[in-house]
């Protein structure tokens, strides 16, 4: 059979896998992703062929999965949470015109937003904008407008790729751009290596956030003019007891 699966594996828990995407693992001839993902999957699927590549080689990985599954294989090509949610579906059907033979399935994950969420309380009861501030597919301009629109919209506004070494000082920069439209006082969150060896998070406010170090592996959480703590947990209410 030519089939590629596209599979969300969530935040890296076997837990958080679900039984969709366990079942799409188990069906395949062979695991293909970033070499981070593959890893932690090897331990849960011993034994199960894997071709891993590293970052940035995300053309590279998408091409073999399709060529591999056009050898009249079974392959699934593995994203962190979903597989849409900044993962490779996507490209994989940009690039499955090559390939018209293979049959592709995308299978949902359980993206950071809601899995981080959920660690910190329910930060997104009500209506909330997920950005990266990675800017390498994406231009810093373009990155800023969308921060800036969001935090005078009022939405929550979840970070993804926060920093990293070359960029140490992106979510300083966010944070100093949405200081513009809310309270240095908005209640915040953020967890770090969600569902994995430790996990660590932390709610604060905007202005503590701002000067808090982060990395690739982390999820931030600005919440809108709304957002509180209750019982040390972050809150959005919908006005649901308004109704």
């Amino acid at each position: 059979m030519k089939k590629l699966y596209l599979v969300g594996f969530g935040a890296g828990s076997r837990e958080g896998m679900t039984i969709q995407a366990e079942q799409a693992v188990l069906n395949s001839d062979l695991l293909i992703g970033y070499t981070v993902y593959i890893d932690i999957l090897k331990a849960y699927f011993p034994g199960k062929p894997v071709m891993q590549t590293g970052m940035r080689q995300e053309q590279e990985r998408v091409k073999t999965a399709l060529y591999q599954a056009n050898q009249n294989q079974t392959v699934s090509l593995i994203c962190s949470g979903d597989s849409q949610v900044y993962g490779m579906a996507g490209l994989a059907l940009e690039l499955s015109v090559d390939y018209p033979e293979v049959e592709i399935e995308i299978i949902p994950g359980v993206t950071a937003a809601l899995s981080g969420g959920a660690v910190l309380g329910s930060p997104l009861t009500h209506d909330f904008a997920v950005i990266s501030l990675s800017d390498l597919l994406t231009p810093r301009e373009k990155i800023i407008k969308r921060l800036e629109l969001a935090a005078q919209a009022d939405f929550v506004i979840v970070l993804y790729n926060p920093s990293s070494k070359h960029r140490p000082d992106y979510l300083q920069k966010a944070c100093d751009r949405i200081l513009k439209y809310q309270s240095p006082e908005t209640v915040c969150g953020f967890v770090r290596n969600i569902g994995r060896d430790g996990q660590e998070s932390r709610i604060l406010t905007l202005r503590e956030l701002r000067d808090t170090p982060a990395d690739m592996f982390t999820t931030v959480y600005i919440g809108n003019s709304e957002t509180k703590i209750i019982n040390g947990k972050m809150i959005t209410p919908r006005g649901y007891h308004h109704a």
